[in-house]
């Protein structure tokens, strides 16, 4: 007698190495960027990590046989790619030179709180369920337990610059990513990634330019340490880590895979703290444990019908390529943010 099996699913290593990558990689982006902005201007770092990268998956997506993207496809990723990375990358790595890299990576882990406002009130919008609402509130709490005024529980308040520029970080990505829902982009979604990390890193480089930061820019400044984390940024947080993303979205459920948007601040606090001495006092704690906890709120808390059409608000790097936002099941809707 014939035995029938059903289709073998991913092994669980190869699921751990995945989930491993999105939580621990992407986590580690923003000490990443920490170190490479102290020997480096942070807008043309970011743009030099992006051109890099961009050029990479737009050659390999042409080779494999991407059609050749349309003027308007150029255009719809210019602006994501303007949104998500030159707005909301470009302000992290500014931050990050005021800012420690774990409240950087708190503060970024509220893109779901302002993608839900800004969805609900553009026309027509999604109205949130009660535990969305819940979740608003608490991340909105804890940026207020972050940024507000004198000492609370032992710790110093944020430097109110490198905060103002985050909010406005989180907002440009939040607009981006509401952007990408109806946008004409290429149907070969590593294409896609390419052509928008690419427009980022254009801009970006404009925006360094302006700037003033090559005259900023000192070769004898330059560690072994900051360029290890460049090269980390552009091969393990933009190349890995996309790729390990995409490939869980298609043998795992969204919810699992947006669980990444509140292990990332953690695992970003703990290793500023072991790696770079940054402080960790029950300020930075309490704020920590109300971000996160809005986040799950958010992410748990959508419609079941919008569960089943894939809606999902996933954070990234802002560093990030790392930080990816998929907003349609389908391969075409996903794209890179990274990031961190």
């Amino acid at each position: 007698m014939t035995k029938t099996h059903a289709a073998d699913g991913p092994s669980t290593f190869k699921l751990v190495l995945a989930f491993a990558a999105i939580y621990i990689i992407w986590g580690s982006t923003y000490l990443a960027i920490k170190f490479v902005v102290e020997a480096l201007p942070p807008f043309v770092m970011a743009s030099a990590r992006f051109l890099l990268a961009g050029s990479m998956l737009y050659a390999w997506s042409r080779w494999k046989g991407a059609p050749k993207p349309t003027l308007a496809q150029w255009r719809a990723t210019a602006i994501i790619g303007g949104l998500l990375l030159c707005g909301g990358n470009g302000g992290v790595v500014f931050a990050e030179q005021r800012v420690s890299s774990g409240l950087t990576a708190l503060i970024v882990a509220t893109v779901p709180l302002w993608i839900t406002l800004l969805d609900w009130l553009r026309p027509h919008g999604t109205r949130p369920t009660v535990k969305v609402v819940m979740g608003v509130f608490l991340g909105l709490a804890g940026i207020g337990i972050l940024a507000g005024p004198g000492k609370f529980a032992g710790g110093e308040r944020v430097d109110p610059l490198g905060t103002s520029v985050l909010i406005f970080a989180t907002l440009s990505w939040s607009v981006g990513s509401i952007y990408s829902k109806k946008a004409k982009l290429p149907s070969a979604s590593l294409l896609s990634t390419g052509m928008q990390t690419l427009a980022g890193g254009v801009l970006l480089l404009v925006v360094g330019s302006i700037a003033g930061e090559w005259g900023k820019l000192h070769w004898s400044a330059v560690t072994t340490k900051s360029m290890l984390s460049l090269a980390y940024l552009v091969f393990a947080g933009s190349l890995i880590g996309f790729t390990a993303y995409t490939w869980l979205l298609k043998v795992s459920t969204p919810s699992r895979v947006a669980t990444y948007a509140y292990v990332n601040p953690v695992v970003a606090v703990v290793l500023g703290w072991l790696l770079a001495g940054e402080p960790m006092n029950w300020r930075t704690a309490i704020a920590a444990g109300v971000i996160v906890a809005g986040v799950v709120f958010i992410t748990r808390g959508a419609k079941p019908k919008e569960e089943k059409r894939g809606f999902e608000v996933i954070i990234e790097d802002l560093p990030a390529t790392d930080v990816i936002e998929i907003t349609d099941p389908t391969p075409q809707r996903a794209m890179a943010k990274n990031t961190a």
